[in-house]
């Protein structure tokens, strides 16, 4: 965990609510003594899934589950030729509705399925259990069922000490069943062998999965969660699950996985819903359990059981899997009463009103003391569109205590830009604000599109700008105007946005390249196919496309990034900003990142003040390789020249600037700067 450097006190705007951040931190200090009680800490508190759940013991199987509602309770399946057996009878232990079956070693065996058959007053039901750790799914009949797992070879870890560096994470979001060409579900072991070789030669440095708990419906994306200690068995098994991991720690990547605690499905029989004949021992009983537009059930942050349920959860694939963080899923959703639907955050009152849900404030304010706690070098992001301050503040000044939140609003101006403005029209003190506007209390990730612009309904933003020419045009000897716009601002968009983030970049899988169309999983709608569930790496390597431009020319760019690891520690400063000429260049630690977006006019010999010495060349999006016109010279070296501006002598950097074009500008650090001149 990242040291804090400042406070929400630090925000005078925050003055007026500084009794209402006290007040939650008071909370969250009480909450955390009534789960404690007599425990060491929160992360001792965190070990439901070491107690519930089936477990292998010295003396058998012990199986527990908690049903304070249920009056009986059986394990059924294979091993009882899916009939309620008395020997398979569950005894309830105590008054808080723990659930207990003992059995000799030879009851089960590796790869048995099974459910729970629970009755309670006025009903009965089949459950998966809560703390499964293996869920399959009948190819037959879809239905799931929890299976034991308990293979011969436990998997024995190659990368165990992997620990996340104390860096600037380049993030690499990817979806294991859509990561293969081949039209179909992919395997964790495919992208294993694969695709994590493409992510490392690619520079990033840490590597997000998508919809690693398992979730009935893939078209979900995995934001609709049924088993939450369950990896997802379309992709292979947990074993395979390590495998991946450890291979990605071997070649120095960390892995986070996407956490999904904003809500689960509403199914019965395979989510946890109504669980023991009651809605609340999970989710809210009230309206306040279902979501109107996600049709999923919220979960209630104020009571034990569901506490104890997640905080369990976020220790477990720390455990068990070396997850080395989380992307929380869907935050604004839980934060706000009225999960951020069609509300603008335009007040710092909203932040502090009564439609903030102060229990899941402060479940999340636990969440990150928990994960910290296990491992102090993990990383954690909020997914939060509303701003709330103090998410990404040490939980001890009042805040959430995430590392890192998105820069959701980049992505947004991006895509507005590209499909509402004229590019003459294009503001260039409009773009850099929103590129870095952002709270000094917290640390940000930057991207131009995730998976969401992806997503049917949405488009990409190459696909925005190219339209239909992006399946006919796209061969680098095509001359199209309108690819050859789109390719060049693909490229400045994404250097802008690394160049001005806060401390991190994210890019969706494929992105980087331009992937062409949308993501559609499949359904039936689209009769089932999976042409659109898939990346297309062919195109990447194929050296006569501009896909492999793109590509080549993101490695470049994030590779500046990975090889200088403390470029992102300071914030940028603007050197120059100009409408009129589309100009912007920034400053930040020995680089100087200068864009040029106007789409006619270049200028010959740029003036920028900037502090004196000889730059090279390092990066420009003009070359040839990158699909560019090749008008800038590299490798290039300019110097400083001190020049009157006004009644002083200052340092001046004179560099010829094509249209769309961007370059990268590193100070040598053993240059002697120019004298300066009398």
């Amino acid at each position: 965990m990242r040291e804090d450097t400042t406070k929400l006190s630090d925000d005078p705007f925050l003055a007026p609510y500084q009794e209402c951040i006290r007040q939650r931190k008071e909370r969250l200090e009480l909450m955390e003594k009534r789960l404690c009680n007599g425990l060491n800490s929160i992360s001792e508190f965190a070990c439901a899934h070491e107690f519930y759940g089936l477990h292998k013991t010295k003396n058998g199987w012990v199986f527990r589950e908690l049903a304070p509602n249920a009056s009986a309770m059986w394990l059924v399946g294979d091993f009882s030729n899916w009939k309620r057996k008395k020997q398979f009878r569950l005894s309830r232990i105590n008054d808080d509705g723990v659930w207990e079956l003992q059995m000799a070693e030879s009851a089960l065996c590796h790869g048995q399925n099974y459910h729970l058959e629970l009755e309670w007053p006025g009903g009965s039901g089949q459950r998966i259990p809560a703390y499964a750790r293996r869920v399959v799914q009948d190819p037959r009949t879809n239905i799931f069922s929890a299976q034991v797992w308990d293979p011969e070879n436990a998997y024995v870890w190659k990368n165990g000490s992997f620990r996340t560096p104390d860096r600037n994470p380049l993030i690499y979001e990817a979806h294991v069943g859509m990561a293969q060409e081949e039209p179909g579900i992919g395997t964790y072991l495919q992208f294993a062998r694969g695709i994590l070789p493409r992510i490392a030669d690619a520079g990033y440095n840490t590597l997000q999965l998508m919809a690693v708990m398992e979730h009935p419906y893939y078209g979900s994306f995995g934001y609709q969660v049924s088993s939450f200690f369950a990896c997802s068995s379309r992709f292979g098994t947990p074993e395979e699950l390590k495998e991946l991991i450890d291979t990605a720690h071997g070649m120095g990547i960390a892995v986070i996985m996407d956490l999904v605690h904003s809500h689960s499905v509403r199914n019965e029989n395979d989510g946890i819903a109504n669980f023991d004949g009651t809605r609340h021992l999970y989710f809210h009983s009230d309206p306040r359990g279902h979501h109107p537009v996600w049709d999923s059930s919220c979960f209630d942050y104020g009571r034990i059981p569901a506490l104890h349920f997640l905080l369990s959860n976020c220790r477990y694939w720390l455990d068990e899997f070396y997850f080395d963080g989380f992307r929380f899923d869907g935050v604004t959703s839980m934060l706000y009463l009225h999960h951020g639907l069609g509300v603008d955050f335009v007040n710092y009152s909203q932040y502090f009103d009564a439609n903030v849900d102060l229990d899941a404030y402060i479940y999340l304010a636990l969440a990150n003391r928990v994960i910290h706690q296990v491992r102090p070098d993990a990383i954690t992001i909020a997914e939060d569109v509303s701003g709330m301050p103090g998410l990404g503040t040490c939980t001890e000044s009042g805040g959430a205590g995430f590392d890192f939140r998105l820069a959701m609003g980049v992505t947004e101006t991006w895509g507005k830009l590209v499909r509402d403005v004229r590019d003459e029209d294009w503001s260039m003190s409009g773009l850099l604000y929103e590129l870095t506007n952002r709270r000094t209390d917290e640390q940000t990730i930057s991207y131009v599109e995730s998976h969401d612009q992806a997503l049917v309904g949405g488009k990409t933003l190459l696909f925005e700008m190219t339209g239909p020419a992006i399946y006919d045009s796209m061969h680098r000897t095509t001359g199209n105007l309108c690819v050859q716009r789109a390719v060049a601002l693909h490229k400045l968009a994404r250097l802008a946005t690394i160049a001005s983030s806060g401390n991190g970049y994210l890019n969706f899988m494929g992105n980087e390249f331009g992937h062409p169309e949308w993501i559609d999983f499949p359904r039936e709608g689209n009769e089932f196919s999976y042409m659109h569930a898939r990346r297309q790496w062919s195109l990447r390597d194929n050296r006569d496309l501009f896909f492999s431009a793109l590509g080549d020319f993101d490695r470049a760019m994030v590779s500046i990034f990975s090889e200088n690891k403390h470029l992102l520690d300071k914030p940028p400063v603007s050197l120059l900003c100009d409408d009129e000429r589309k100009i912007i260049v920034l400053w930040r630690s020995e680089h100087v990142f200068m864009f040029n977006f106007h789409p006619e006019n270049s200028y010959e010999g740029l003036s920028v003040i900037c502090p004196p010495g000889a730059y090279d060349i390092e990066l420009s999006t003009d070359n040839e390789e990158f699909g560019g016109h090749g008008r800038i010279l590299c490798p290039q070296t300019f110097h400083t020249a001190y020049e009157l501006k006004g009644s002083e002598s200052v340092p001046v950097l004179r560099v010829y600037m094509p249209s769309r074009t961007a370059i990268v500008l590193r100070r040598q650090r053993t240059a002697q700067a120019p004298k300066r001149r009398k």
